[in-house]
C-alpha cells in the first residue's frame, strides 16, 4: 500500500513553501514519523514526517521547488509492498558479496610492506635535500647582510621583512634603504572574497529574506511611522541583578538578565495604554486584552521575530526561561508556526550588537515596537552635580494612525520609570 506525501497546513495566510531539501532519497528506508522532507516557508522552516514505514518510491518535487498546501511531494510504499524491499535487499546482499570476493584478493597480493619502505626511502631523500637548500640560503643570506648598510639592516629587523622578495636596486643588485620603503608602500592584495567570488557574486535570496523584504516595505508604505526616543538609568537594575544573581541562579538554574525587566515594563505600560496593544483591520481598531511580546532573534538565515505567550503571567523565571529556550530554538531553525504568530508587540535588542540608537520598524499588524541599544557610560546631571550612569536610549516607533504623540510619549516615559525604579514593576504601578 502506498502513502503520498502532501505539503501540510502551513499555518495563518501561508499558502505556499520552498521545498529545501530532501533528507531522504528514492528507495531509501523510513519509519513512520521519521522527517523525511524539509519546507521553507514565509516565517519558518518545517520537516514533513513519513507517514508510514515503507520505502521511499518516489519524489514529485525536486529541491528549490515552490509547492502549494495539499501538493504532492512523493510517494512512500507500506511494508506491505514486499516485492520492493526483497529486490532493495537482494542488491544489497549482492553487492556485499562482491565486496567481500574483491576484499578477500586484495588481501591475497599482499605487496603493502615493500611498497611502504619505498615510500619511506623515498620522503627520506627531499628531507636531506631541504636542509641542504636551507643551509645555503642561509649562507648566503649571511653574505648578502654583510652587504647592507646599518640603516638598513635596522628597517629589516624591526619591520621582520624577508629580503628574499625584494628586489635590489643598488649597485650588483644591492638592498637599499628606497627599495625597502618602496616596499612598504605598496598596496594591499586584494580581499579574499573578492580572490574567491570574483567582482560579483549573485545568490538567490531565501524565502525567508524575501518575506522579510516584502513586510518591512508592507510597513513603510501601509503605516504612519514616527518614532520618539528617551533615555533610562540602568544603574538600579544593574545593581538590582548583581545583589540577587547568585540566589536567582540557585534558585531558578538561569541568569537573570535585562530582558525580563524590558518585558514587564512594557506589559505595565501596554496595560495603562491600550492602543499601543492594538491593530487596525479595516476601518476597525482591534484593542488586545491579552500581551504577547514578540522579541527579534537574529539568525544565519535572517532576523526572525518569535513570540512570548501571555508574558502578563510570567514570572520574571518563567520570561527568561522561555527567551531562552525560543532563542535556541531560532538558531537551531526549529521554530514552528505557532512560535510566530500571535505577538501584539515587538521588542528589537539592536544593544546586542552595539547598536547606539535606532529607529525600529513595525512587526505588521502591531502598532508598537520598542527598541533597545547599548548600555554606555555616560555624563548625566543629578540634583546639579555631573554624574557618571550606565544609560541606554530607548527608540518606540509606533503607528500614528491609532496611537498619538501624547500616548507614545507617556508610554515610552513609563517603561524608562519602570525601569529606573524596578521595585515598581512588583507593584505593578
Amino acid at each position: 500500500m502506498s502513502e503520498k506525501i502532501l505539503v501540510p497546513v502551513l499555518g495563518e495566510s501561508i499558502t505556499e513553501a520552498t521545498v529545501s531539501k530532501w533528507l531522504k532519497n528514492v528507495g531509501d528506508k523510513v519509519e513512520a514519523d521519521e522527517p523525511i522532507v524539509e519546507l521553507e516557508t514565509d516565517k519558518v522552516n518545517l520537516e514533513v514526517p513519513s507517514p508510514v514505514s515503507g520505502v521511499l518510491t518516489k519524489i514529485s518535487s525536486q529541491d528549490g521547488s515552490t509547492v502549494e498546501v495539499g501538493a504532492l511531494l512523493g510517494v512512500v510504499a507500506g511494508k506491505a509492498n514486499s516485492p520492493i524491499k526483497e529486490e532493495i535487499i537482494k542488491e544489497e546482499v549482492k553487492e556485499n558479496s562482491e565486496n567481500n570476493i574483491v576484499n578477500l584478493e586484495i588481501k591475497k597480493k599482499e605487496p603493502e610492506i615493500f611498497d611502504e619502505k619505498l615510500e619511506d626511502e623515498k620522503e627520506e631523500k627531499p628531507l636531506v635535500l631541504t636542509e641542504e637548500v636551507e643551509e645555503k640560503s642561509e649562507i648566503k643570506s649571511s653574505s648578502e647582510n654583510e652587504q647592507l648598510s646599518p640603516a638598513v639592516r635596522k628597517i629589516i629587523t624591526e619591520n621582520k621583512i624577508d629580503i628574499k622578495k625584494i628586489k635590489g636596486t643598488g649597485k650588483d643588485g644591492r638592498i637599499l634603504k628606497g627599495d625597502l620603503i618602496n616596499l612598504m608602500g605598496v598596496n594591499p592584495p586584494p580581499a579574499e572574497r573578492k580572490v574567491k567570488f570574483g567582482q560579483e557574486e549573485r545568490i538567490k535570496m531565501t524565502r525567508l529574506r524575501q518575506t522579510i523584504a516584502k513586510r518591512l516595505k508592507q510597513a513603510q508604505e501601509n503605516a504612519a511611522l514616527l518614532t520618539t526616543f528617551n533615555e533610562v538609568d540602568m544603574s538600579n537594575i544593574m545593581d538590582m541583578r548583581k545583589e540577587n544573581q547568585e540566589d536567582f541562579q540557585d534558585r531558578y538554574g538561569i541568569k537573570l538578565g535585562f530582558m525580563s525587566f524590558f518585558v514587564k515594563a512594557c506589559v505595565v505600560a501596554l496595560k495603562n495604554f491600550p492602543a499601543v496593544n492594538a491593530e487596525i483591520e479595516n476601518d476597525e481598531i482591534i484593542y488586545k486584552n491579552y500581551y504577547n511580546i514578540s522579541f527579534a532573534v537574529g539568525t544565519d538565515k535572517g532576523l526572525v521575530v518569535p513570540v512570548l505567550k501571555n508574558a502578563d503571567e510570567l514570572s520574571f523565571a518563567d520570561i527568561e526561561k522561555s527567551i531562552k529556550e525560543i532563542s535556541e530554538k531560532a538558531k537551531d531553525g526549529k521554530l514552528t508556526i505557532e512560535d510566530l504568530q500571535g505577538g501584539t508587540f515587538t521588542i528589537s535588542n539592536g544593544g546586542v550588537y552595539g547598536s547606539m540608537l535606532s529607529t525600529p520598524i513595525l512587526n505588521l499588524p502591531q502598532s508598537g515596537v520598542l527598541g533597545m541599544h547599548n548600555i554606555v557610560d555616560r555624563p548625566i546631571v543629578i540634583n546639579g552635580e555631573i554624574k557618571i550612569r550606565p544609560i541606554m536610549f530607548l527608540a518606540l516607533s509606533y503607528d500614528h494612525r491609532i496611537i498619538d504623540g501624547k500616548e507614545s510619549v507617556s508610554f515610552l516615559k513609563m517603561i524608562k520609570e519602570n525601569l529606573e525604579d524596578p521595585r515598581r514593576l512588583f507593584l505593578d504601578i
